[in-house]
């Protein structure tokens, strides 16, 4: 960068030389130079800025690089014919910097290629695997390469668990679910302000009303605007990509036609048809890679937008409220994780398409317009009467998703039932009789599902015909009400391949429109879910109000439910520091409930419970994983061996271990 800066500089003081000896210099050669030489100072600083940053392959120097390269490429085949044509070298000090100057871009284009090392004092990654997309330079990220390496090892030997990169810290379940709770947070308090100010009297004035254009606020928050608030920019990001390769899947189709007039013209330079073959050839690489990358960012974008709505939905299951667990069974909640989930996910990379499809036909018309005149209309026309017929067939299968989805719940509380009872179920004989009524709610469900995909066929038919329809329709228009109108080379090619393009959006439509459809159900179900109540944190209070005392229940009155009578009545309960207490009564008095009320699972009517410190909960139901007898003490924890053979002690295991075979590396099942 100095030494292109110097060279600049050199070629600038050049010219004044010549200036103050009598000779009169073009102003270009001022003022190249001059801009040149601050451009390479600018490009010096941010190559030494990027250096203290740690960054360790910039693409904008890649980029800048390549550029001068392209650019200085046309002098420099012009200084040498113009030096071969007159037989010498009229200006050899410029003839030298430039050369000069073009060597040192392409040395500096060739080493920006190369990644440097990660600076010293950079944080250390303690992963076993680190991604290598992490440390992978600008064109190994633009091309993909860092992949390389995997897929040939997945084509020599099937790939194991070990072979797998460890997960970027931004895609772990911890940072993606946490904005998305954040968010959602703020809205329910926001939701609930805005309840608490109208239950109170509060009533906005009527400038004010006016100024919100006389719209009341939801009473419920929306989900979409969390969703929305959290992937905002991955949002946008991807639309810009998209857009991008949308406007340049226009290039092409304009660069045909100049390539054919230049084939038509014998007259035309030859320099021309390679140059525009060129940049043919460079605008197709360039949508490809954009496209690449688009489905690379948006498709990791669908996987964090499904776990964090897994996540929070997750998270609401455990502080769900007893009464809203009745509404919202465990089918309903794996059904929100498995299914509607997914339908985001399904959605997220074809969520641009309603940016990109209007975009893509408007600039398709238009460049059709220009190339067949107001024949295009007959097509227009034609796309115009489908609508009301993909509307009507959108409405129905949003009818049908809906229904098909409640279904689809019970058949799944019914078989979570039947598989938590299978022994009572074949110790009396039951399984034909719960098998019918699972088929028979399956039946029910297909039924709805045939409907829908009926209507998903009429849709798609329909769609995929508009392309040929239009096109088949626009060029008979054209040909037939003008005998001036005559299809030569130049308006077929390019009129197909614009049509060739228009093809792709309204091929995609009916597939956006049952993505929307569908996932706008899973949207409403999600919602409904996430805003129903939940149980008090501050039921139980972690306070101290007579010491010595480790658990102090004072006029308790607890319920499962806000519309049950109360289980547990006017509660007095003291239980000394570090005493060992046991209830004990008969079947259904309240044992149970007593430590779900002292654990905030139970709605307090009325009364103070206080808890000293942190609690452990062993309940009647195992947490058992269906995994080995070791993975299931660690639950998830790292190894201690130390640790884990006192837990084993203490828990007078060691002697069943010695009696399995396996030890504790048995596999057990999730019933044990």
């Amino acid at each position: 960068g100095v030494l292109l800066w110097c060279v600049s500089w050199a070629d600038l003081f050049y010219s004044f030389h010549g200036l103050v000896h009598g000779g009169a210099p073009a102003p270009i050669f001022f003022v190249t130079p001059l801009v040149v030489g601050i451009t390479m100072l600018l490009a010096t600083l941010l190559i030494q800025y990027d250096r203290l940053r740690g960054v360790q392959s910039s693409g904008v120097l890649i980029i800048f690089w390549f550029l001068c390269v392209v650019c200085a490429i046309v002098p420099f085949r012009s200084r040498i014919l113009l030096a071969m044509a007159k037989g010498k070298i009229s200006d050899p000090f410029r003839f030298t910097t430039f050369y000069i100057y073009f060597a040192l871009v392409l040395f500096a284009l060739i080493l920006s290629c190369f990644r440097e090392k990660p600076p010293f004092f950079s944080p250390r990654n303690v992963s076993p695997n680190p991604c290598p997309e992490l440390s992978a330079g600008f064109l190994s990220r633009l091309c993909f390469w860092w992949f390389t390496k995997m897929a040939i090892l997945g084509y020599r030997r099937p790939l194991e668990e070990q072979d797998l990169w460890s997960l970027k810290e931004e895609d772990c379940s911890q940072n993606v679910v946490h904005g998305l709770l954040e968010a959602w947070k703020k809205l329910q308090k926001t939701t609930a302000r805005h309840k608490t100010a109208v239950s109170s009297g509060k009533t906005v004035s009527g400038e004010d009303e006016m100024l919100l254009g006389g719209r009341r606020r939801p009473q419920q928050p929306s989900f979409l605007w969390a969703l929305l608030v959290t992937f905002c920019s991955s949002l946008l990001i991807s639309i810009c990509l998209k857009v991008a390769q949308d406007l340049l899947s226009f290039v092409n189709p304009q660069l045909l036609s100049i390539l054919i007039s230049f084939i038509s013209n014998p007259t035309a330079p030859t320099w021309w048809g390679f140059l525009v073959a060129g940049l043919m050839f460079a605008c197709s690489m360039m949508q490809t890679l954009i496209l690449q990358q688009f489905y690379h960012f948006v498709f990791a974008k669908a996987l964090k937008l499904r776990l964090a709505i897994i996540g929070v939905i997750y998270r609401k299951a455990l502080v769900i409220s007893n009464s809203a667990k009745r509404e919202s069974p465990v089918g309903e909640i794996v059904n929100l994780m498995s299914t509607d989930a997914q339908r985001f996910m399904d959605l997220a990379p074809f969520l641009n398409l309603v940016v990109s499809i209007p975009l893509q036909i408007i600039l398709a018309m238009y460049f059709l317009w220009q190339n067949l005149g107001p024949s295009i209309l007959a097509g227009v026309a034609l796309m115009v009467l489908l609508i009301p017929l993909n509307g009507a067939v959108a409405v129905k299968m949003r009818a049908f998703q809906a229904e098909q989805m409640k279904f689809k719940d019970s058949r799944i509380k019914l078989m979570s039932e039947i598989l938590a009872g299978i022994k009572v179920l074949k110790l009396y004989a039951w399984e034909p009789s719960f098998l019918e009524k699972v088929e028979g709610i399956r039946e029910d469900e297909l039924r709805l599902l045939r409907k829908s995909a009926y209507l998903q066929a009429i849709s798609t038919f329909t769609w995929v015909c508009t392309p040929v329809l239009v096109t088949l329709t626009t060029l008979g228009v054209y040909v037939s009400v003008d005998p001036n109108n005559v299809l030569d080379a130049e308006k077929a090619f390019v009129s197909v391949s614009l049509f060739n393009i228009l093809k792709i959006p309204l091929n995609m439509l009916p597939q956006l429109i049952s993505s929307l459809i569908q996932t706008s159900v899973s949207l409403k179900r999600i919602q409904h879910f996430l805003s129903q109540d939940e149980l008090d944190p501050q039921c139980v209070e972690r306070k101290i109000i007579t010491p010595g005392y480790a658990v102090t229940i004072h006029n308790g009155t607890f319920t499962w439910a806000q519309d049950l009578p109360p289980t547990l009545h006017s509660l007095d309960i003291q239980v000394p520091k570090g005493a060992l207490v046991a209830v004990v009564g008969p079947v259904g008095c309240g044992k149970s409930s007593l430590v779900s009320a002292l654990l905030g699972e139970m709605e307090k009517l009325e009364g103070t419970v206080c808890v000293k410190g942190s609690v452990a909960y062993v309940p009647q139901q195992a947490w058992i994983q269906n995994c080995t007898l070791q993975e299931n003490v660690l639950f998830g924890r790292a190894l201690d061996p130390k640790r884990y053979h006192r837990a084993l002690e203490a828990c007078a295991l060691l002697a069943d271990l010695e009696m399995l075979p396996g030890g504790d590396q048995t596999e057990i099942g999730e019933k044990g």
